[in-house]
């Protein structure tokens, strides 16, 4: 039976070979619920979660865990992920709201912490770095750190993806926060995706950010996000280990409103057309890099998991 095999027994998705660079696809969920409950890619409607992990890393070798997003993972469920997926798999773990300063939800907290914020912030509807206090906030840092050990010691960590929000702009604190990153999780390869255009508006923006990423081994998060984010299609390494692209669709429409789920913010199908163009200019930026990460963000039901597929085969195409 499939939840009794181990690791290295399991069949992995396949993945691209440029010479000797490697190139990883996947999407950034694989438990959404609109892709377990709407869509039909998955066997059964019945799987249980450890199955589709299993059924997912048959058809990937990449994706990326996004509830770490919305309270930090526990060691246990970290081991678990480690033994339900073959040699080879990577998971690129999305970093807690609260270490990049987005709102968090008091109970999403670890409780011991919870119970330590300062009279009445505790019933705040979020809280924020600065609510914990420089100790609790440092105990915060650790605990990530470790529940991810069991990933990283598997060989299964791919990197702790850092993704800013549009405020966090390039001021000097926010920079020292970036510099800080290689010293809160020394072990691990961190990437990170800055939602802010200022940081990359001009030239000189550019080339300080860049080299500001490149100077502490820190990995720049490409983007293909719609026109309206400001952002640039920019390809660029910081980091020869690892080249990063996440793909956010490009509705316009969607990606500043306000919706019931993330799935509805990020819901387009790239049309092979879209993604053909993108195949050159990634596989010649790909051989920059040890290994490339490729994530489609556009988690509607099976609009991540078809368009990986795709684009895995153009640029297997291209590479032959």
């Amino acid at each position: 039976m499939a939840g009794e095999k181990e690791g290295s027994e399991q069949s992995l998705g396949p993945d691209v070979r440029l010479g000797d660079h490697v190139v990883l696809t996947g999407s950034c969920s694989w438990a959404d619920k609109t892709l377990v409950q709407d869509a039909d890619w998955y066997p059964r409607r019945t799987m249980t979660a450890e199955e589709r992990l299993r059924f997912y890393a048959s058809q990937f070798p990449l994706t990326e865990i996004d509830s770490t997003y919305y309270a930090p993972p526990a060691e246990q469920q970290a081991r678990l992920w480690a033994e339900r997926t073959p040699d080879g798999f990577r998971f690129d773990v999305k970093a807690y709201s609260l270490l990049t300063g987005h709102p968090t939800r008091p109970r999403s907290l670890w409780p011991d912490l919870r119970e330590g914020l300062g009279p009445g912030i505790a019933d705040k509807r979020n809280v924020y770095p600065k609510d914990l206090g420089h100790e609790a906030l440092d105990e915060a840092w650790r605990r990530f750190r470790t529940a991810l050990a069991p990933l990283h010691e598997a060989g299964r960590l791919g990197a702790v993806l850092f993704q800013y929000p549009p405020w966090f702009v390039p001021r000097r604190e926010n920079r020292r926060e970036i510099e800080a990153l290689r010293e809160r999780l020394p072990d691990y390869r961190v990437c990170v995706e800055l939602r802010s255009p200022m940081w990359l508006a001009e030239p000189r923006d550019r080339e300080r950010t860049l080299g500001l990423l490149e100077e502490h081994g820190l990995v720049f998060v490409c983007v293909d996000a719609p026109e309206v984010s400001g952002l640039p299609r920019l390809l660029a390494i910081t980091n020869e280990d690892l080249f990063v692209v996440r793909f956010h669709g490009r509705s316009d429409s969607t990606w500043k409103g306000s919706h019931s789920s993330a799935a509805e913010r990020f819901r387009y199908l790239y049309s092979e057309e879209e993604l053909r163009e993108l195949v050159a200019p990634i596989a010649q930026t790909a051989l920059e890099a040890r290994e490339t990460h490729l994530l489609m963000n556009n988690c509607y039901r099976d609009y991540a998991v078809r368009n990986a597929a795709e684009l895995r085969n153009l640029l297997a195409r291209y590479a032959r």
